[in-house]
């Protein structure tokens, strides 16, 4: 028992620094932006408390209200973009094809860039003057139009089949991951039975892999409330207000107008965002082992 103590007493002092940093840095920092949300502070911080001032100012913002309109749509989209190709992907690869390895690699590559490699990428493919249309225009066909990232209407959805061109091969991995693991027997009787294909995947394959998908949107969801780098290198925001996200109204008030109290206060409201989507994810966790727990 002594020996015992002695090891977990030197467990927790060895992770007593990672802890302080996570409390200090993580914690501390986020309970100062949440302090300076309640006051007046511009350039410098403040300490002249005003309420919620900040987040009515914010509330009052048509700015920001676009933004969380935007925001909302590229999500919803995102999302079950990724999951949805990613799932149909990793149903072609699970049916052992050739060339598997190459494949897995090239639809799981646009993860390993950045957003902001993503962005360019698609920000020239969709110049009218430079990427597809201009070449299609060139072949001859002079009605082709495909000028999403300067167009109003469009712009937002330039966005989704950039984000979901990147993010599909997580949902890929991840849900191939959870085909290998369903047992082959499964297969066997559904073969017997003379179930199609895509049945078993609907029917049997799909319900199987419900907490790795949830795992995946769960991450998904959680950059798009973060979203930054990739609107910042396709459309600046634009044009107008048509891509203008959260995360960038929170980066321009803070270092563009230097208004730190609206900048902290828009950070608060991601943080309850980042809350909000973690929170049914874990508390569905928690109600799945307290059943197996049970049983």
């Amino acid at each position: 028992m002594p020996m015992k103590r002695k090891s977990n007493l030197s467990a927790t002092l060895a992770l007593l620094p990672t802890w302080l940093v996570a409390v200090v840095v993580f914690i501390g920092t986020m309970a100062w932006s949440i302090r300076l949300s309640f006051t007046n502070s511009t350039i410098f911080p403040s300490s002249t408390y005003v309420g919620l001032a900040q987040y009515a100012k914010l509330f009052a913002s048509a700015k920001w209200l676009a933004s969380l309109h935007n925001v909302l749509i590229f999500g919803i989209l995102y999302v079950g973009g990724c999951l949805f190709l990613g799932f149909l992907l990793a149903a072609a690869l699970d049916r052992k094809i050739r060339f598997e390895s190459a494949l897995r690699t090239i639809f799981l590559y646009p993860y390993a860039m950045s957003f902001v490699v993503t962005g360019l990428i698609w920000q020239w493919m969709l110049n009218p003057t430079l990427g597809i249309q201009a070449s299609v225009r060139a072949l001859g066909w002079e009605s082709f139009v495909l000028d999403w990232v300067v167009n109003r209407d469009m712009a937002i959805y330039a966005l989704v089949l950039a984000g979901v061109w990147q993010g599909a091969g997580l949902v890929m991995v991840i849900a191939l991951a959870g085909m290998r693991g369903i047992e082959a027997e499964q297969w066997k009787a559904a073969r017997i039975d003379g179930i199609p294909v895509w049945r078993i995947y609907v029917s049997i394959i799909l319900p199987q892999l419900g907490p790795a998908l949830a795992a995946a949107g769960m991450l998904l969801a959680m950059g798009v409330i973060k979203t930054y780098d990739i609107v910042v290198a396709m459309t600046n925001g634009g044009p107008g207000s048509a891509t203008e996200v959260p995360a960038k109204f929170i980066m321009d008030n803070l270092f563009g107008r230097q208004n730190l109290g609206l900048a902290t206060a828009g950070a608060t409201v991601l943080v309850l965002g980042v809350i909000m989507a973690v929170a049914p994810f874990r508390y569905a966790m928690y109600v799945r082992s307290k059943a197996k727990g049970a049983s």
